[in-house]
């Protein structure tokens, strides 16, 4: 049978297939349970989520969300894209998975959006393991997205509106050069760490970055994909269109490889693109919105959730690259709507060994609303899926606004959840015999 945490617990983590809970939130239960398998406790961040997240009402948020689609839809015949990047727009499409919350690729620092301006860094890797630094900004104001570079040292790119800032650490020996006519304005809570705005990525028109994401390591070493479909060279600071007009995009999931790039737009459509040649294919669905993607660990297909439906789609190429020959294929996840009486899914998460699946849902039966659905991932090569249990965070009606696995935590999947309550919160999966005592 699944695991169930009962009203008024809390999760702690998995051991086995098994999803541990407690009676409230502490570091005591961590130490009681996975501290001793990994010897590291994931304390719990607090943030301030009043006046950020929202507290509307079900009944005004599903009104909201219907009316901005039908305000994109009408913008997108009209041909006006100017009014999806409003900051408003966005900030109402709690559809779109905008990923306020990331992990570094390779150490155990995770960045997350605390407030509407604002962006919270916990160093885990810090002696007390509470190392905590809010960075702030004149440039940077309403936050929507962010992500780590990989393999580019301690640095972070936070988008917002009118450009995207460039944020580096700085200590002893290593301290960042920043591009002349740049001031930094770091808060710190109890941090010996110093973190600076080294580059202001300017957008065109001063639009809101909703969407942006690194190429992996390798091909691409420098540069970052925006979404005004931008190719930004991070070394020269220089953006260039990849094609005019092309705006709208609401995700862009670089593969692993960097041999395909996926781009959503808020119309519902969807591109895939290869980069040898830059060339593209338009995919359409018939269940709205891709409200989530996420790539294999190889690259050979991408995972996506739809606005309005409580099945998955995975698309698989035919053949290597470049070919764009690709089928889309159902995936079911039955428990969704026999358990939880949902019928729309609203973000996932699919962690690098491609083992753990995160997902969470719109509506449904009241039991069940505000939790994590966590399941187990077979390809063979088609994706089938086992029901683990549910997750429950911490607080009254605690609903994940956000969240995100750790792409190279070597003991297991690391996924760690941004709570509505004000909690940011991280749960091993522990399921590995060469982890297990």
């Amino acid at each position: 049978m699944p695991s169930f945490p009962p009203p008024g617990t809390v999760t702690v983590c998995e051991i086995n297939r098994e999803l541990v809970t407690a009676d409230h939130l502490s570091d005591d239960q961590a130490r009681e349970t996975y501290a001793k398998i990994l010897g590291t406790v994931f304390s719990p961040i607090p943030f301030e989520s009043d006046n950020f997240y929202g507290t509307g009402t079900e009944q005004e948020t599903v009104s909201q969300r219907k009316g901005i689609l039908s305000a994109a839809r009408q913008a997108l015949l009209s041909g006006s894209l100017r009014p999806l990047f409003q900051p408003a727009d966005v900030k109402l499409l709690q559809d779109i998975d905008l990923h306020s919350l990331s992990w570094h690729h390779h150490k155990q620092i995770l960045a997350f959006i605390s407030g509407p301006h604002h962006v919270t860094i916990c160093d885990y890797n810090d002696s007390d393991g509470k190392a905590l630094c809010v960075l702030s900004n004149e440039s940077q104001k309403d936050v929507k997205i962010l992500e780590w570079r990989p393999n580019g040292g301690k640095t972070l790119s936070v988008a917002c509106k009118g450009g995207i800032c460039i944020w580096a650490a700085s200590y002893p020996g290593n301290v960042p050069s920043v591009r002349s006519g740049l001031t930094s304005n770091t808060l710190s809570r109890g941090s010996t760490s110093r973190w600076v705005l080294v580059d202001f990525l300017q957008s065109f028109d001063s639009e809101q970055i909703s969407a942006l994401s690194w190429s992996p390591d390798g091909r691409y070493p420098n540069q970052l994909l925006s979404s005004s479909f931008t190719i930004w060279d991070v070394s020269q600071g220089l953006g260039t269109p990849i094609r005019r007009g092309l705006g709208g995009i609401s995700l862009l999931k670089w593969s692993p490889s960097g041999d395909y790039f996926f781009a959503a737009k808020f119309d519902g459509t969807f591109y895939l693109w290869e980069t040898n040649t830059w060339t593209s294919e338009l995919w359409s669905s018939k269940n709205g919105v891709v409200t989530g993607a996420t790539w294999d660990p190889d690259g050979r297909m991408i995972l996506l959730s739809f606005s309005e439906s409580s099945a998955l789609g995975s698309i698989h190429f035919a053949s290597k690259p470049p070919s764009l020959d690709a089928h889309l294929i159902p995936v079911e996840l039955p428990e969704i709507k026999s358990l939880t009486d949902s019928q729309v899914i609203e973000k996932i998460a699919w962690d690098a060994s491609g083992e753990r699946l995160a997902v969470s849902y719109r509506d449904g039966d009241e039991l069940y609303k505000g939790l994590i659905a966590i399941f187990d991932v077979k390809r063979t090569p088609l994706i089938s899926t086992s029901l683990i249990g549910f997750i429950r965070g911490p607080g009254e009606n605690p609903k994940p606004v956000a969240f995100s696995f750790h792409d190279k935590f070597k003991q297991g999947p690391l996924l760690s959840v941004c709570w509505s309550t004000g909690f940011c919160c991280t749960y091993p999966l522990i399921f590995r015999s060469n982890v297990l005592p």
